[in-house]
């Protein structure tokens, strides 16, 4: 078994109307967890590394991990850079066995965005890799990502077609109203929907059929685990997510891989705090990890059963 691209997997999601979820990935544990819920399902599953984790981790040890992952599992797993900065960084990640990447130009004006999108989309595509690109702007923070409100936008419908056509990417990331972090929404949670359907239907009236979109910042970021972090020692006050439904909703439709970081970073520390909090005598990281890797597997149970619709995707 060998690590596969995301092609095959969205052009079932399409069809099925269903998503992969792309999960981030910093340690061994994490994976595990992962894995454990999507092997109860087959259900296949993208694995994703941010810059961050790329430093922290290193990119030859994450891949030997999922390497490890698939090997044990046999399900379908894509290895993807998250929010690549440059053509370098993901020169990086392709190097190091990754079969997917992201290069975020969103920062960049249009044009510039455009040409540089090119770029990594050529390179990459002469190394079999697959690339997704992002158009518009979401609001939060997340490792190197940092967008305030104020300069947060909303992808133009007429630009993504522009954008799909001119750089050839295989899949957009799109901002109609999620946003990265644990603090989405100050009010009512709301996704433009009419926005998404609106991208769908004019890149089928170009001609690029069942083309796939993907949501960033789409944790819904889980109130059980906000309240283990706060009741044993958390100060995470007032994290709203976005709700199961609209998730739901959104992976009905062209939405074919949906991002999520935040909801696992707060079952893992969660779990940690809890254990460490009822135990503070432990010294052994196999405990508080190993009961940080159970409720990842519970957390990601829930996403593929409620949110995703993924069973039994994986070849």
């Amino acid at each position: 078994m060998a690590l596969v691209t995301t092609a095959k997997m969205f052009e079932k999601a399409f069809e099925g109307k269903y998503a992969i979820g792309a999960f981030n990935i910093n340690n061994m544990e994490i994976i595990q967890g992962i894995l454990d819920a999507c092997e109860a399902h087959k259900s296949a599953v993208i694995l994703q590394v941010s810059g961050g984790a790329m430093k922290y981790a290193r990119p030859t040890y994450l891949r030997k991990m999922v390497e490890a992952a698939v090997e044990d599992t046999g399900l379908d797993v894509a290895l993807h850079l998250d929010h690549g900065s440059d053509l370098e960084q993901v020169k990086t990640a392709i190097a190091a066995g990754f079969t997917s990447v992201m290069y975020d130009g969103s920062h960049h004006d249009y044009e510039e965005n455009v040409r540089l999108t090119k770029e990594v989309v050529e390179y990459a595509h002469s190394k079999g890799v697959v690339v997704e690109a992002e158009l518009g702007k979401l609001a939060g923070i997340e490792d190197d990502v940092n967008v305030s409100a104020a300069d947060a936008t909303y992808t133009d419908p007429d630009q993504a077609v522009d954008y799909v056509k001119r750089t050839g990417i295989d899949s957009l990331a799109i901002a109609i109203g999620t946003s990265h972090g644990a603090y989405k929404f100050k009010g009512e949670a709301k996704l433009d929907f009419e926005r998404l359907e609106s991208i769908t239907r004019k890149l089928e009236e170009a001609g690029i059929h069942n083309f796939p979109i993907v949501l960033h910042g789409a944790s819904a970021v889980d109130q059980n685990f906000v309240a283990m972090c706060n009741e044993f020692g958390g100060d995470i006050k007032g994290a709203s997510g976005i709700p199961l439904e609209m998730l739901r909703k959104a992976s009905s439709m062209a939405v074919c891989k949906i991002n999520m970081d935040t909801d696992l970073r707060l079952a893992m520390t969660g779990s940690i705090r809890k254990t460490l909090a009822e135990n503070p005598s432990e010294i052994d990281p196999r405990k508080y990890l190993g009961d940080a890797r159970k409720n990842i597997t519970k957390l990601v149970n829930e996403k593929i059963t409620n949110v995703l619709g993924s069973i039994n995707s994986s070849n």
